[in-house]
């Protein structure tokens, strides 16, 4: 099977490059990309995938006249090499500065390299100028899709209504959430503002939708004017009468293919629109009407950021209710798999069996990781039902899961020993847990950001010479996108300040190529610890009520404060969660939290 679809493959790229050089051109850019820069897609919008064969969410492939790169971040090496044929594509770090690199060992001087202009993001097309401007290579926009071109089978269009998100879910109306918006237009002289997000023009509107898999937003692009009018585009059968009343008059909707004539009546206006996030097609409609086009962040991005009261109390009841699911699925595996085999896909089935049962549940947040052994090596493994290992041995189970409820998004990661564990892994998750406890439990003055508290995380693997890949903490959404910034914990890249009401994971990791994976992760919410002469310090409160699996615990290496955390933390899931657990789970839960 894996040498037929390497075939198909290999005949995508050769009618790709026969379409290039159709274009008169040298190479072109296939993104994991849509025109939303969503993360996660629906089917017809898997360029990248279609032709490459890569499953990952995040690449990009750089197709030229006798070779070809796919570029991944760290996340995802050992995936596309086990994923795409190396005959065809060779696999590169994802990065700019990697970009320029191979394409300057490839490039003539004078060499054209397509892009697909509502793919790629003005921030984008800037970047590659600047990297590719010095080699002498012309970036070039086209006016078709070429991989489109010779996708004959691509997926049809779907199409789901919209629905509204009442105020008892997003405790804010429309109204409020425009004001801030309209007051920093006033204050810049701006006549609009252009939100291309499906996440933030959800959050604005609030309204959900299920254009795309994880993720209930909507596709649609807005256009909001100085005196607070909006008007949106995406397709008119999803806007139903219940749509239109909730919005309000204030908002007005029409066929998505009439944005482009809109934008381009903005004659000498002041436009103001996200770079990160504005298609370049889009940018140059309106440079062509001579629009006066200027970068402003996202205007909702930190209003999704700072849940207000009733998101918080939504995050914490849903992380209450999909810990239950996550304690039923733990017990029900421990007890199970020695006596049946059970496979990652048909363990992963059953955890979703547990959060289908508890209320609110509207579906996942994103692929449920069911790894062990070497698979939870690769950091966002997914088990294809056919292939799946069995869960048994002596070995680690890494399970990466969460799920959509009306009040609130989880996102929950447990490693676990099945079998005897050897005393390296023992000493591997030790130390990812005194890193995942010294991150919830620091105090950090206002003003700081992820990357200051990051080391807190990494400081017990780094002692030994270990790291890890990805970052520590990404932001979470309330009913939207699992992962959201602009506040993130990681080594690279500083991100927004940590403030009130933000909601972060905190996940660090190990993972040893060929044998095991392990991660930790919780959802945390940015609470008020104290304020003295000394300014405002904050700390998170622990969301996810998970236990830890005391089987691969070193206690030898925990302090007396560790081990006193590991024991509140779980005398903490007992109190608030044994009550609602059957009898069988019960006990599996007393035992699993007891001290130690």
């Amino acid at each position: 099977m894996k040498k037929v679809m390497e075939q198909e493959h290999s005949q995508r790229l050769k009618s790709l490059r026969e379409r290039i050089s159709l274009q008169n051109a040298w190479g072109a850019m296939a993104p994991y990309s849509n025109c939303f820069q969503s993360e996660y897609m629906a089917d017809r919008d898997h360029h990248l995938e279609w032709l490459t064969g890569f499953k990952g969410s995040a690449g990009l492939a750089i197709v030229l006249e006798t070779q070809a790169a796919l570029f991944v971040d760290g996340r995802y090496t050992l995936q596309a090499h086990q994923e795409v044929d190396g005959h065809s594509y060779s696999v590169q770090p994802c990065g700019f500065d990697s970009i320029k690199e191979w394409l300057g060992q490839q490039s003539t001087k004078g060499g054209i390299l397509l892009y697909d202009s509502w793919l790629q993001t003005v921030q984008q097309v800037a970047a590659y100028r600047k990297h590719l401007d010095p080699l002498g290579i012309i970036l070039k926009s086209c006016d078709a899709n070429l991989v489109e071109e010779i996708w004959y089978d691509r997926p049809a269009v779907s199409c789901h209504p919209f629905l509204p998100h009442p105020e008892r879910w997003s405790g804010k109306n429309f109204k409020e959430k425009l004001k801030p918006i309209l007051e920093e237009m006033h204050l810049k002289n701006a006549d609009y503002f252009i939100v291309t997000c499906p996440e933030s023009i959800s959050w604005l509107l609030n309204i959900r939708g299920n254009d795309t898999p994880f993720t209930p937003s909507c596709q649609a692009f807005v256009i909001i004017d100085h005196q607070g009018q909006v008007q949106g585009f995406t397709d008119l059968k999803k806007i139903t009468d219940d749509v239109r009343a909730h919005c309000g008059p204030s908002v007005s909707w029409f066929n998505f293919q009439l944005f482009l004539d809109v934008a381009s009546s903005f004659v000498d206006k002041k436009v103001l629109a996200d770079f990160s996030q504005l298609p370049q097609k889009v940018f140059d409609c309106l440079k062509k009407a001579t629009a006066k086009v200027f970068h402003e962040p996202d205007p909702c991005i930190l209003g999704r950021a700072l849940k207000n009261e009733v998101e918080q109390k939504g995050a914490e009841v849903t992380h209450q209710r999909d810990s239950v699911a996550v304690i039923n699925f733990l017990a029900w595996l421990e007890r199970t798999y020695p006596l049946q085999s059970i496979t990652e896909s048909k363990a992963s089935d059953y955890l979703l069996e547990q959060r289908q049962k508890q209320a609110n549940f509207q579906g996942e947040s994103f692929p449920t990781i069911s790894a062990v052994g070497p698979n939870a090596a690769i950091v966002h493994y997914h088990p294809d039902p056919s292939t799946s290992a069995v869960i048994g041995g002596n070995s680690l189970y890494l399970i990466d899961s969460g799920g959509q409820y009306l009040d609130g998004t989880t996102d929950t990661t447990r490693t676990v020993a099945i079998g005897k564990p050897t005393a390296e892994q023992k000493d591997r998750f030790t130390r990812v847990l005194k890193g995942h406890i010294a991150l919830s439990t620091i105090v950090f003055p206002s003003g700081t950001t992820g990357q200051q508290l990051d080391v807190f995380a990494r400081q017990f693997l780094w002692q030994v010479g270990l790291d890890y890949e990805h970052s520590t903490g990404h932001g979470i959404g309330s009913y939207l996108n699992v992962h959201e910034g602009p506040h993130r914990i990681g080594k690279r890249g500083e991100g927004a300040v940590l403030q009130l009401g933000m909601l972060v994971t905190n996940e660090p990791g190990y993972y040893k190529t060929g044998e095991y994976g392990i991660r930790i992760e919780s959802v945390m919410l940015v609470v008020p610890v104290q304020k003295n002469e000394g300014g405002t310090f904050l700390g998170f409160k622990t969301l996810t009520l998970v236990p830890i699996d005391h089987h691969l615990i070193d206690i030898s290496l925990l302090t007396a404060q560790e081990i006193k955390w590991i024991n509140d933390y779980h005398a903490r899931i007992y109190n608030e969660l044994s009550a609602r657990v059957d009898e069988q789970t019960e006990v599996w839960l007393q035992q699993a939290t007891e001290s130690i």
